[in-house]
């Protein structure tokens, strides 16, 4: 169960970081167990549910580089986290900004919006229940995505 509002918001933040550094990794396996609970989905209504769905997702939309550890070559930048806490549930809001670097796309940011997640804490610990993306802007995603990301609908 929860353990006192500042040790509950340094959980919940840490489960933000921990997202960003799977992605980077190019474990989307390891996303999919992270949001194993929860839906994950943009703004509107839509939403994959599931570990196995969630993980498909990534692994279908994202470029991931053989030659430099199966990575998507990225850093995802969560920024300005707000954490809310209430008893064994929690909300955070945060921006995000991804940067990429590949033999064709110098260094820039690609990517920025705002994550929107729901947490709830029980005797495993915390755990995202709901990620929700709102994309504001975006770069050049030519190395990054497989598909057009007109496609997805924020």
């Amino acid at each position: 169960m929860s353990g006192g509002d500042a040790a509950d918001k340094l959980a919940v933040t840490e489960l933000l970081y921990r997202y960003a550094e799977l992605i980077d990794a190019g474990d989307f396996d390891g996303v999919g167990q992270l949001l194993t609970r929860a839906t994950f989905g943009g703004s509107g209504p839509q939403g994959v549910a599931g570990a196995e769905n969630i993980t498909k997702l990534f692994a279908s939309t994202t470029r991931r580089y053989p030659e430099h550890g199966n990575t998507p070559r990225t850093r995802h930048l969560v920024l300005n986290p707000i954490v809310e806490v209430d008893g064994d549930t929690a909300q955070a809001r945060s921006t995000f900004c991804v940067v990429q670097d590949t033999e064709t796309v110098p260094l820039q940011p690609i990517v920025v919006g705002r994550y929107f997640d729901r947490f709830t804490c029980d005797d495993s610990g915390w755990h995202f229940t709901e990620r929700r993306v709102e994309v504001q802007m975006v770069g050049d995603v030519s190395a990054h995505l497989s598909i057009d990301p007109a496609a997805f609908d924020n």
